[in-house]
């Protein structure tokens, strides 16, 4: 048997990693609301890190249509709540017409808790021809609506 030590610092890099779609170029957005200091583009820009925001309680929707039709294969999300005990869920959607119709990838909930789960992260592996529009529909705390909606990250490739 051959054995090696891997150092603990070194990190890996699959070219995955640099595939993420450049949404600013690519594609144009909608969303519900927004609170002004953490706008969509925080959690939809490589260089952004404070992540979005909705500008008020309840159900919100964030639609992105694609300039021209994308292939795409991985779609990851990352939700990040410290502060409040909620139960959230998401619905994420893909559209072949422009957003006419959505068919569903994933209906999701999850448990947030101040003092255990504060952060959620779907990395969601696909393979969704000529994607016109995606659509991320969030219930930010169901039954008790205590806290606003928001999203840390979306990424697609």
């Amino acid at each position: 048997m051959r054995k090696r030590l891997l150092d603990p610092v070194q990190k890996h890099v699959t070219s995955e990693d640099s595939d993420w779609l450049d949404l600013d170029r690519l594609a144009d957005v909608e969303i519900t609301s927004e609170d002004p200091a953490h706008p969509i583009e925080a959690a939809l820009l490589s260089n952004r890190t404070s992540g979005w925001r909705a500008g008020g309680l309840g159900e919100q929707t964030i639609r992105l249509h694609f300039v021209s039709p994308q292939h795409i294969r991985r779609i990851q999300l990352r939700f990040v709540e410290s502060d409040v005990e909620r139960t959230q869920e998401f619905v994420l959607r893909w559209s072949q017409d422009g957003g006419q119709t959505f068919q569903d990838i994933v209906r999701q909930q999850w448990n947030f808790s101040p003092h255990g789960s504060t952060a959620e992260t779907e990395d969601h592996h696909v393979n969704l021809p000529k994607v016109t529009a995606l659509e991320l529909h969030i219930i930010p705390d169901i039954g008790n609506n205590r806290a606003p909606a928001s999203l840390d990250r979306l990424r697609v490739a």
